[in-house]
């Protein structure tokens, strides 16, 4: 099936999703790598955007700032599989629905896909060009002087970012052990 999803997903359309569905989303974005993760994690005040209304991208962005403005020059994902030690906890606490990277993630973020209804999807790597064709808009950056570029937080506005492969469902199913 082929879904063309509006950001902020319910539960229910979260259900709905199965491997091997075709998702393409529009709305807000956030990147979060390893050190961003550990970052949101070890935070104790309240963030100043809402994951939960967010997909959350495994992805270093190349930016470029051109007349004040910052522009997305390549948005590729970035291996999740690094981020397996912290995304149990980080749908927990931020209540994200829907994840996007490459490579697929463990069975502590299966169970959590499960329990608190998540997806995982893929993009494929190598495309980061035509990733970065889909972002509309650079709403923000967070932590860039201190986490670096790649590492830092930044928040687009994507419109029908895809296809975004559905390989780890909320039903405990995942393409990566079929």
């Amino acid at each position: 099936m082929e879904y063309y999803l509006t950001l902020p997903v319910t539960k229910k359309d979260i259900q709905k999703l199965k491997i091997g569905d075709i998702v393409y989303v529009t709305g807000g974005v956030f990147t979060a790598r390893d050190e961003a993760h550990h970052k949101m994690l070890q935070k104790d005040k309240a963030l100043d955007f809402d994951p939960s209304e967010m997909a959350l991208y495994h992805c270093g962005p190349l930016m470029k700032k051109e007349k004040g403005t910052w522009r997305v020059v390549s948005a590729g994902p970035t291996t999740s599989s690094r981020m397996e030690i912290f995304e149990d906890e980080f749908i927990k606490r931020f209540g994200v629905r829907l994840i996007i990277g490459k490579g697929g993630m463990g069975e502590r973020t299966k169970k959590a896909l499960q329990k608190y209804i998540c997806v995982y999807t893929s993009y494929t790597g190598g495309a980061g060009a035509l990733a970065a064709d889909k972002v509309e808009k650079v709403n923000g950056v967070y932590w860039l002087d201190e986490l670096g570029m790649p590492e830092a937080v930044w928040l687009f506005t994507v419109k029908d970012y895809g296809p975004l492969v559905v390989a780890m469902d909320s039903h405990g199913n995942s393409i990566y052990k079929q």
